[in-house]
Formats: C-alpha cells, sequence, structure tokens
C-alpha cells in the first residue's frame, strides 16, 4: 500500500501540484499549448473568457427566450426523488445502482419542472440526457452556441463525439464516476462545482459491482418506486459519497478511509464563460448552484480519447487489488462500521 500512496503524492507533485486549486487560464490556448501542458499531461484546466462570444450567455438568461425557441420540442427529462440519478441508493437493505425515470415531454413543461421544485419535493427534474442530445433534442439553439471548440478540435485532431445539454438546479447531483472522453465542459448560467481526481486515484473510489435499478414514476399517484432490473444486471460504480449526511458520516469515514485520509481531492468552480477541461479518466462528482430563475444550464463536448500508453497504465493500475484485512461485502458496506482496517496492495 505504501507504494500506492506514494504515487498519489508523486502524481501532485510532478504535475498537478499541492494546492488543490485546478489551474486558471485567462483566455483560450492555442492547440498547441492545450496537447503539449494539458492533454498530454493528463492535467485539467478551466479556462475563462472562452465563451463570451456565444449569443447563449445573454439569451439563456431569459426563460421566454427558450420555451419560444424550443416551443414545439420534446426533450428528455430524467426525474427521481432526490435529484440523484446514476447513483448509488439504498434498496431492500442493500445499495443499488439506481437509473433515473426518463420521460420525453415539451420543453416548457420540463423547464417548468426543473425551476419549480419548492412545490415538487419529491419529484427533482433534470435534463441531463448524453446521447447527444444537443444537435437533435435543442436543435434551435444550436446557432447560440459554437457546434465544436476550435482549438481542442484542432489539437486532437476530430470533432466531438457528442455535445450535451444540462439544464438543473440546486438539487441536482452526479455522484463520482469517470469518462472516457476528453471533455470539455463550458457553463451557461450558474455555476458548476467538480471534485476531481486523477485516475492514479482509482484505488480510493473503492469500484465495486453493484445491481442495477431503474426508477419509475407515476404522475397519477406522484410516487416512484425502485426496481432491480431483470435480468440482473451489475454496474461497477464508485462507493464514496464525499458529502455524506450527519447521521452517514462515522460510516462513509470508516468504510473507505483511502478516500477520506489521503489526498484532498482538486475542487473547483466553473461560471459562466468559462470551460472545464475534464481530462479522460479523471473522477469527478459534480454540484450545482442555479441562477437567479432556479437553474444551471451548461453544454459538454466529449471528445474520443486517446487509447495510447496512458490507457494502459491506468489499466494495469486498477488491475493492482488493494484489500482489507476485512474486505467488507455490499451489505456490510452500508450496515456496519468497518472500523480501522490494514490494508494491502497484491
Amino acid at each position: 500500500m505504501e507504494e500506492i500512496e506514494a504515487l498519489w503524492k508523486e502524481v501532485r507533485e510532478l504535475s498537478l501540484g499541492e494546492s488543490g486549486r485546478v489551474e486558471r487560464l485567462e483566455f483560450p490556448p492555442t492547440p498547441l499549448q492545450f496537447l503539449r501542458d494539458y492533454v498530454n499531461h493528463n492535467k485539467p484546466c478551466i479556462i475563462s473568457n472562452a465563451t463570451l462570444h456565444w449569443p447563449a450567455l445573454s439569451s439563456w438568461t431569459d426563460d421566454s427566450y427558450l420555451t419560444e425557441a424550443l416551443s414545439s420540442a420534446d426533450i428528455s427529462l430524467h426525474l427521481t426523488p432526490h435529484g440523484q440519478a446514476d447513483a448509488l441508493v439504498p434498496l431492500d437493505g442493500s445499495l443499488c445502482f439506481a437509473s433515473a425515470h426518463v420521460q420525453r415531454m415539451p420543453f416548457p413543461k420540463a423547464l417548468s419542472l426543473i425551476t419549480n421544485n419548492e412545490s415538487q419535493s419529491k419529484l427533482v427534474a433534470y435534463a441531463q440526457q448524453q446521447n447527444n442530445c444537443f444537435p437533435s433534442e435543442y436543435s434551435a439553439l444550436a446557432g447560440d452556441c459554437d457546434p465544436h471548440i476550435p482549438w481542442a478540435s484542432e489539437a486532437l485532431g476530430c470533432l466531438p463525439d457528442a455535445v450535451n445539454m444540462w439544464i438543473g438546479n440546486h438539487l441536482s447531483t452526479t455522484s463520482f464516476h469517470k469518462d472516457h472522453y476528453e471533455n470539455l465542459y463550458a457553463v451557461v448560467t450558474g455555476q458548476k462545482h467538480f471534485l476531481l481526481l486523477p485516475p492514479t486515484d482509482v484505488h480510493r473510489m473503492y469500484i465495486r459491482d453493484y445491481p442495477s435499478a431503474q426508477y419509475s414514476y407515476s404522475h397519477d399517484t406522484g410516487e416512484f418506486t425502485l426496481e432491480l432490473e431483470k435480468p440482473d444486471r451489475y454496474v461497477p460504480w464508485c462507493s464514496v459519497d464525499p458529502y455524506p449526511s450527519p447521521e452517514d458520516r462515522d460510516k462513509q469515514l470508516s468504510s473507505f478511509p483511502l478516500y477520506f485520509d489521503g489526498p484532498k481531492p482538486f475542487h473547483c468552480t466553473v461560471n459562466p464563460g468559462e470551460i472545464l477541461y475534464l481530462p479522460s479518466m479523471w473522477f469527478h462528482h459534480v454540484r450545482q448552484t442555479p441562477d437567479s430563475r432556479g437553474r444551471t444550464i451548461a453544454v459538454n463536448y466529449w471528445y474520443d480519447m486517446q487509447y495510447d500508453i496512458k490507457y494502459a497504465y491506468f489499466n494495469f493500475l486498477q488491475s493492482i487489488h488493494c484489500l482489507s484485512v476485512k474486505t467488507p461485502t455490499l451489505v456490510e458496506t452500508v450496515h456496519e462500521d468497518s472500523g480501522s482496517d490494514a490494508w494491502a496492495c497484491i
């Protein structure tokens, strides 16, 4: 285990720094600078003044503009009872990986559900479809943003595989996970708050296989049901909740000491007009602060990652299993305080 802990420290000292802050650039980099200093080093950064030329920065602050432009559009809205879609939730005494109830509905109705959560305490709506939804479901807004990020496209040698739209409120969160994409995440209104950990910290995430479940929502009763998928399907997912509730905090700290006792994650806030470069395979957790109208809007660009030597290194590191003397089961993770375990890597 000492060798793995040394790796965490060396990665930070060599390229990331010990400050816990993500580097900020005042203006977009040249393609060469972006490739040389950030992509090749798998190093995040925030680019300020990156999208100030987008009409979206001014027009999307007006709900009437959005509802008029998308008056005839149906979008995919994700519904949960708490705002945590694609996250671990309790079910029948254990944890499962729960996916949101997804419903197609007219955009004006969807926007109303997103922004009126005070009266919908058991229903949290989040527009977070991740299937290149921006040029399809939101095509009427396409002219308000760049179709791609020019300096990133030139540096990466390709156009994005997907461009996605995100519209959420203060309850919308995204649990720790990683993506096999180079992610350029642009905030239009509101704020996004990221916790970031490099791929070398994989063992601190306690990735385990959880049974997959699906929410269903009844508009007649206003109630959710959560049921395991049939046939059984298991999803590898990060076990750590970085913001545990007061009643769950002691269990989280004792069950996942590598996370809570290790180096602090990098924290950053992305504001309107800024782009976060989130490198491939970085673990990230996301919360948000809405604007005065109760919503946060962002557009992200997913570029395919290079499956190069960095990917091979990560797969090798992930194959080194870190085990405690007492390896907890899924049920024990939920119900028992595991105490202070000794750890070893094999």
